[in-house]
């Protein structure tokens, strides 16, 4: 039964340990992972794979970077979402790796500008295209990272000071449902429906210690691999941590 999970690190580099540590307590089979922060040659890919991890990366300098660990032999199948050429951010690894093709993928956050809202919501345009594209294949996958998408106000701790924010706006949840209406699962939504579930909390105003989340970190499952999901959640043990991570792990399970 391989375990997927997904976690943004906040800087590979900078919480090394962190990622090593949760890699020993938790073993998932696969691990996507986002904003590493580094370019390849500067991922810990040497303590990664003393765990018995094989690594793929897409990163670049000091920002975004999305990384694959897999305990498995991975083929590299796209190191970029399609779609648009120009766009140079590394927001998007999809590779095959026990007999699955999963994506790693760091969704543009939005805020800042309406530059940065009309590329996020391009993107997910071009997330959507390629949902298409992976449905028709018929192949069981899974899409896991930070969406920057909390998709309904139970995934907001507070639903009023959050409905202006880019992760939160009813266009932006239209773009996120318009991809999930295709047809996939949502891993955490399917086996557990209570609201208050968050995977990122603020450092400031003390966010953790009073629960204070948002649930911005999804797993979508294509139907062929929602059929063998076995369980999933959300492992809020990083989060408290000494300099965490303001993100923490989403994973799920699968039969076979």
């Amino acid at each position: 039964m391989p375990v997927i999970a997904t976690w943004n690190v906040n800087s590979a580099k900078a919480r090394t340990t962190h990622l090593v540590d949760w890699l020993d307590r938790a073993r998932p089979d696969i691990a996507l992972l986002q904003e590493t922060k580094c370019e390849a040659a500067r991922f810990p890919a040497a303590e990664v794979a003393a765990l018995g991890y094989h690594v793929e990366t897409v990163g670049q300098k000091t920002y975004n970077g999305v990384a694959v660990l897999s305990r498995a032999p991975i083929e590299v199948l796209e190191t970029a979402l399609p779609g648009d050429p120009e766009d140079v951010q590394a927001r998007y690894l999809e590779v095959r790796a026990l007999g699955l093709r999963v994506a790693s993928l760091y969704l543009p956050n939005g805020n800042g500008d309406d530059d940065k809202y009309a590329y996020k919501l391009a993107w997910m345009a071009r997330l959507r295209a390629r949902v298409r594209a992976l449905l028709a294949t018929e192949e069981p996958f899974v899409l896991g990272g930070d969406y920057n998408v909390a998709p309904e106000d139970a995934d907001v701790f507070d639903p009023a000071a959050w409905e202006d924010d880019a992760l939160c706006r009813p266009a932006t949840r239209a773009a996120y449902r318009a991809i999930v209406h295709l047809g996939l699962t949502d891993a955490v939504r399917a086996l557990d429906s209570r609201p208050g579930r968050y995977s990122w909390w603020d450092y400031r105003a003390g966010a953790w210690s009073r629960d204070r989340g948002l649930r911005i970190d999804h797993m979508l499952l294509s139907p062929q691999a929602a059929d063998r999901l076995d369980g999933s959640g959300i492992d809020r043990v990083p989060r408290g941590w000494e300099k965490p991570s303001d993100h923490t792990p989403v994973w799920c399970r699968l039969r076979g």
